[in-house]
């Protein structure tokens, strides 16, 4: 469906800010990028080139595949 992915990354992206214990806010600020620009991406607003998307996975230290995957930050490991 048009625009999964975009929601599975904003998702994603969502769960490892929370699980950092950080606001929106302090999370971008901490990245280098506006407040806006990471709830655009939250919510699933943007539409992230692949550069985009390995660039934010490099900041944050992760796999872009980590924020492209369904369910693997958001699902709590066994």
């Amino acid at each position: 469906m048009e625009g999964d992915l975009q929601r599975t990354l904003g998702r994603n992206l969502r769960a490892h800010r929370q699980k950092l214990g950080l606001s929106q806010e302090q999370f971008a600020e901490k990245l280098g990028y506006h407040r806006t620009y990471i709830g655009g991406i939250e919510q699933g607003l943007r539409n992230l080139s692949l550069r985009s998307v390995e660039r934010l996975a490099a900041d944050l230290g992760l796999c872009p595949a980590d924020l492209l995957s369904e369910s693997r930050l958001t699902t709590p490991p066994e």
